[in-house]
């Protein structure tokens, strides 16, 4: 998994987009962040901040990154753009539809100057439909694709927000997703460019196949009882004895009847998979009382090493020092720098070490333009006129 010598450019700010370039960023890729000449990224000064004096979520989503200043709605900055997108492989922007076009820097545009260039859109809606123009946020996402409804248990309960904004990462997953496989498609020989149109709603609907499934096939989830969901008591979320959280997922036979054996109650054994709503009610209040009998910690000394399909509910902080995550390296303590959550997959060709250092707005413009063939008194006349910080 290596990207070395792929360049991308990056016109995206807040989560969405820069998160699916920090993934490209890790695996190798050369990424240019695109800001303009006035506040740049708006998630610079979104608090809290890290230790660098910049905002924390800016800092997650941009090690290693170069940043260049350009005045895109300027004629010679976009010339200037035009120069860096002649020799980039990958494009990506967030701008709500039509704003790329009245820029100047739509796919169709920059397709004059390379023709093979991916382009990648990331919107909430997506460039087409009644509301591609509509403006939303990742709540306004979740709840149009039928997410938020799930949250809840039973329709007198109100949803609750998902603790990790779903819609963002999923929609910058999936960009990057469809990026590498634009690329490939290229490099196989069966497309040259390619526009690629991610709506962040589509991406959330599409990772409902396990309850839309059921909805096709006569199941009524409205009000997020389904199976899934706390639903059946051998797949819930049960408090313990220092009210704390463990996770029950005994959802095939074998893994029920190690739990109930483990826990000296074999009796329980045969309830399993009754579609009865008052065997299952049963089930749950005895269950609340076996898990309260002990503290979290204890169900985790007695239950790791049985396949019983239990487990701890970590706190964010927690999960972060939580032993399997640590030995998967998945979050990374690079040397004079604060720890982050890395690169979620291992591989035998793993990229080499990465610069981790946070760009400043504009840090790389000239290092960069010299990069494309600028003279140095061409970037003092762009730089001079405004095109360029």
């Amino acid at each position: 998994m290596r990207l070395d010598g792929c360049r991308v450019l990056d016109l995206t700010r807040l989560l969405p987009g820069p998160y699916a370039t920090q993934l490209l960023c890790d695996a190798g890729a050369d990424v240019i962040k695109v800001e303009d000449t006035g506040q740049g990224d708006y998630a610079r000064d979104i608090p809290p901040y890290s230790d660098r004096g910049v905002g924390a979520l800016f800092d997650a989503v941009n090690r290693g990154k170069r940043s260049v200043a350009i005045d895109l709605k300027s004629e010679a900055g976009r010339e200037t753009f035009y120069a860096l997108v002649a020799d980039c492989d990958v494009l990506i922007e967030g701008f709500r539809p039509g704003v790329a076009e009245r820029l100047g820097i739509d796919y169709d545009t920059l397709a004059e100057h390379d023709a093979e260039l991916v382009y990648c859109s990331l919107t909430g809606f997506g460039r087409t439909g009644p509301d591609a123009q509509r403006v939303g946020h990742d709540l306004n996402y979740v709840g149009r694709a039928g997410l938020l409804d799930t949250t809840r248990n039973g329709e007198r309960e109100p949803p609750r927000i998902p603790g990790y904004p779903i819609a963002d990462m999923a929609g910058g997953l999936f960009a990057a997703f469809s990026i590498l496989g634009a690329l490939l498609s290229r490099e196989l020989g069966n497309t040259d460019g390619e526009h690629v149109d991610v709506s962040m709603t589509d991406v959330v609907l599409s990772f409902s196949q396990p309850v839309s499934s059921g909805i096709v096939a006569g199941e009524d989830t409205h009000g997020g009882e389904s199976s899934l969901t706390g639903g059946l008591p051998w797949y819930d979320v049960y408090e313990t004895a220092d009210e704390r959280y463990v996770t029950l997922a005994a959802l095939e036979p074998k893994f029920w009847k190690a739990f109930c054996e483990t826990i000296g109650r074999e009796d329980l054994i045969e309830i399993h998979g009754s579609d009865d709503p008052d065997v299952q009610a049963a089930l749950r209040e005895e269950l609340t009382a076996i898990f309260a009998g002990r503290s979290r910690a204890e169900w985790e000394e007695e239950l790791r090493d049985v396949p019983a399909m239990v487990g701890p509910v970590n706190t964010p902080r927690e999960a972060l020092s939580d032993p399997q995550i640590e030995a998967r390296e998945v979050v990374s303590h690079p040397a004079e720098a604060p720890p982050r959550v890395g690169f979620p997959a291992r591989s035998t060709e793993e990229p080499a070490a990465g610069e981790e250092s946070i760009p400043d707005r504009g840090e790389q413009t000239e290092s960069v333009l010299h990069e494309h063939g600028f003279e140095e008194s061409e970037i003092d006349d762009l730089r001079a006129s405004g095109a360029i910080e």
